[in-house]
């Protein structure tokens, strides 16, 4: 039975600490048979496959491992129910294994168990349960009992455990460090480091062995492989020279033992390895952050009125749920009853709550303020707002920059280059070194396999850009991908659209002015602009508020104009001024004189008529948002050249552009010309960023270089952009131009320190200053410098984070 699977399938990866690892993982995967397509994220430490069959997703487990790495996953036992035979059993089985993430299963129908191992990122047993049960059985599933391990907890444990191998690596190193470096001469002194370096060296760094040798099985090399062995041939000939050190007597020559270099190599590397995976937990701050907005349990309100207190996981969409003061909102959401102050701020990154009343929209993860509404659920689980940006987020962390592809190319080459030093090294120093040639070679070959770092390479690029795209979410800027994050950067025209980004984006009745105030006119006005569906109606609803409805016959809608109905023998129209003119409608002069007034201040201006003369006339103008005026003067302050597009008229337009300060702007544009201008301006050899809101600017989104779309509009046009601004401020777009800046500057230092670092470092270690001035690096100093060099690129990288 093999099932196509088009969604992604995630798989957790162990100890792929670097580009390169991420590499050798890649090349792994597209050996397996079966698999689609297959991205190893780095910073998200997965590898996302899509396989033709369910069952290949083993042999993918199977392969990562076999290189090295591993897969978080985890094994359970659950006792199946309801099975009569040995074909149920088959049955219950092959359910399971075609369930996403699901690696291996077994059921074994004289124990009536199943054996499953899953990735818990993908599945977990209440989802095996209910597939086990869609075939008529059933899966004993205690929740006390049998409690998930999750990532977290399996990564805190590996943590401990790296931390336990590196406190006792420095302890058993300490006296070899003492030994050899002072006390050299006293009795027994080999035998006494020899002693304290083995743990260190065979059990404490068995990993490093063990992994580099299945890299070698696939030919291939990683870090691995160089501290192996860097630390093997140092290890190996001290044993050599301690056991048979007559064998350098008789060529008159001192026996000198390494234990302690082989010892600090690897303590200073697990040390560099315990920082490292702190300050990387650290650059995935924002997501935890995001992950623990949302609470485990709600207060639902059951049909007859009674509160019941369920988890997150049992919410359905359609229950009602209550919202007390403090409490985190946990699903999006409708208010029924009730009003509160809500803070969006994790959301949005606006520190001022927001008014919430009847009809109106909650989302995940936001915190209520004093106080306490109830709300309908509608969407729950991956569909709400908060899990779609946590998993924005996660896929911008896991995106590379265009940047990383030439590193890749580096980082793939990187370990064979310095195994060839190495050994160039060494028997240069046999040749050129006379009678200490084979020590001092052999010394210098492992001290370039230490200090060469290919971590702190990988380590560059995606550090900084988790740490960027995070630092985004924080201030309510989502940014899709690392490709725009670096690209924003070097844009020079920005084309805003008017309606939703520069304004408000919601038309309001700003004056009215009546022939003479009748109510029934005002009734009459009212029902017609219920019936119409132009956008401008709403406002006239709005603004009408408490005003009753009249019954009207004949309505109908006359495109571009208004519309008309009738009302006791009596038509009635609402429109623009060729509609009146058209019907041959007299117009009095002091109507006509307020339209002209409020028409110079660029406000839209419609007209209330009966079939004789008009009897209102009404202005209604979209106000710019508080916001906007600031952001356009910040952004021509950083040499942007601004653009605003819109399908106004040339007045309205002009009046828009004159109060928020933009030099260029273009009036009565249509949706597919917004593209075209676009293009245009690219042609001119522009950076173009387009920033709209709506499903009209999506084609115009997707020719930009840079897209950003505006939170508070249309889903497709965030679907199109590649950023979105959640509280539609158009000042986070010059915060966004600087993040981009800052994090494109960290890439670059961290790249310039990892290429200088390797470029010295590499020299020294071989043996370069050793004609000139006698210097040769010891192998100890080498690992030292190894570790701190990808430590230093991620704590660069975390200096974005407190950067304003």
């Amino acid at each position: 039975m093999a099932t196509s699977n088009s969604e992604p399938i995630y798989l957790p990866l162990e100890n792929v600490e670097s580009e390169h690892c991420a590499l050798i993982v890649e090349k792994g995967l597209a050996q397996v048979k079966g698999i689609e397509s297959h991205k190893v994220e780095l910073n998200n430490r997965r590898a996302a496959i899509t396989v033709d069959d369910n069952e290949v997703v083993s042999d993918a487990v199977r392969a990562v491992k076999d290189l090295g790495y591993g897969v978080t996953t985890v094994k359970g036992s659950f006792p199946v129910l309801g099975m009569t035979c040995a074909s149920c059993a088959g049955s219950a089985e092959s359910i399971v294994k075609h369930q996403p993430g699901v690696v291996n299963a077994s059921v074994n129908f004289a124990t009536g168990n199943l054996t499953v191992e899953y990735l818990p990122n993908m599945t977990d047993a209440p989802t095996l349960q209910k597939a086990v049960q869609s075939v008529g059985y059933d899966l004993l599933v205690e929740d006390e009992s049998t409690q998930q391990e999750t990532l977290e907890t399996i990564h805190a444990e590996k943590f401990k455990q790296l931390k336990r191998k590196t406190t006792w690596a420095i302890l058993l190193s300490l006296p070899v460090v003492i030994i050899g470096m002072f006390f050299m001469d006293m009795p027994y002194a080999d035998p006494i480091m020899w002693l304290f370096s083995t743990p260190v060296v065979l059990w404490l760094g068995k990993d490093f062995f063990i992994n580099a040798w299945k890299q070698a099985k696939h030919r291939s090399a990683n870090m691995d492989t160089l501290v192996a062995l860097s630390t093997g041939i140092a290890y190996l000939f001290s044993v050599f020279n301690m056991l048979f050190a007559d064998f350098w007597h008789q060529r008159g020559l001192h026996a000198h033992v390494y234990f302690e270099a082989a010892a600090v190599i690897i303590a200073f590397i697990l040390l560099g390895k315990l920082l490292e995976e702190k300050a990387k937990g650290n650059t995935s701050s924002a997501i935890k952050k995001l992950m623990g907005l949302q609470p485990k349990t709600v207060v639902v309100i059951q049909a007859d009125g009674t509160e019941k207190q369920v988890a997150i996981d049992e919410v359905n969409a359609g229950d009602v749920i209550l919202v007390k003061p403090g409490e985190k909102i946990a699903v999006d959401g409708m208010v029924v009853s009730g009003n509160s102050y809500v803070d969006e701020s994790m959301l949005s990154g606006e520190p001022v709550p927001v008014l919430k009343k009847a009809n109106e929209k909650v989302f995940a993860g936001t915190i209520n303020q004093k106080g306490s509404f109830q709300f309908e659920a509608v969407k729950v689980g991956r569909e709400t707002m908060l899990a779609q940006i946590i998993s924005m987020v996660q896929d911008a962390q896991g995106s590379k920059a265009p940047v990383q592809k030439l590193v890749d190319r580096i980082a793939g080459i990187f370990v064979p280059v310095v195994i060839v030093i190495a050994i160039l090294t060494f028997v240069l120093w046999l040749i050129l070194g006379g009678d200490s040639g084979l020590v001092q070679g052999l010394l210098a070959a492992v001290t370039v396999l230490v200090i060469a770092c290919p971590c702190a390479l990988g380590l560059a690029t995606p550090t900084a850009i988790m740490v960027g795209v995070g630092k985004g979410a924080e201030r309510g800027i989502l940014i899709k991908d690392a490709e725009s994050l670096e690209l924003a950067k070097k844009v020079n025209a920005i084309v805003l659209d008017k309606t939703g980004t520069i304004t408000e984006g919601r038309p309001q009745v700003t004056g009215i002015q009546w022939l003479n105030d009748d109510d029934t006119a005002k009734s009459i006005l009212l029902s017609l602009e219920k019936q119409s569906e132009h956008p401008l109606a709403e406002a006239v609803l709005k603004h009408l508020e408490g005003v009753p409805a009249i019954a009207l016959s004949m309505f109908d809608s006359i495109t571009g104009k208004g519309a008309k109905a009738s009302h006791d023998d009596e038509t009635y129209v609402v429109g623009n001024r060729k509609l009146l003119s058209e019907h041959g409608i007299s117009i009095d002069n002091a109507l006509q004189q307020q339209a002209n007034e409020w028409g110079g201040e660029s406000k839209t201006v419609i007209w209330f008529a009966n079939r004789s003369q008009a009897l209102a006339v009404i202005a209604i103008s979209d106000q710019i948002k508080e916001t906007s005026v600031q952001a356009i003067k910040e952004m021509q302050d950083m040499g942007i050249e601004l653009y605003m597009l819109t399908g106004d008229n040339e007045a309205t337009a002009k009046a828009i552009a004159q109060q928020t300060g933009i030099g260029h702007y273009k009036a009565e544009v249509l949706p597919q010309h917004k593209a075209d201008f676009v293009k245009e301006l690219q042609q001119q050899g522009k950076v173009v960023a387009m920033v709209g809101d709506g499903i009209n600017d999506s084609t115009a989104l997707a020719t930009a270089d840079v897209s950003i779309a505006m939170g508070k509009g249309s889903d497709i046009a965030m679907d199109v952009a590649k950023m979105t601004i959640i509280s539609s401020d158009l000042t986070k777009i010059p915060q966004a131009i600087r993040l981009s800046k800052q994090t494109v500057a960290t890439i670059k230092q961290n790249l310039f320190w990892a290429f200088i670092y390797n470029l010295i470092g590499i020299p020294i270690a071989a043996g370069i200053l050793y004609p000139i001035n006698g210097f040769l690096l010891n192998p100890m100093i080498a690992g030292a410098a190894m570790a701190l060099s990808s430590v230093s690129v991620v704590s660069n990288s975390l200096r974005l984070k407190w950067k304003k």
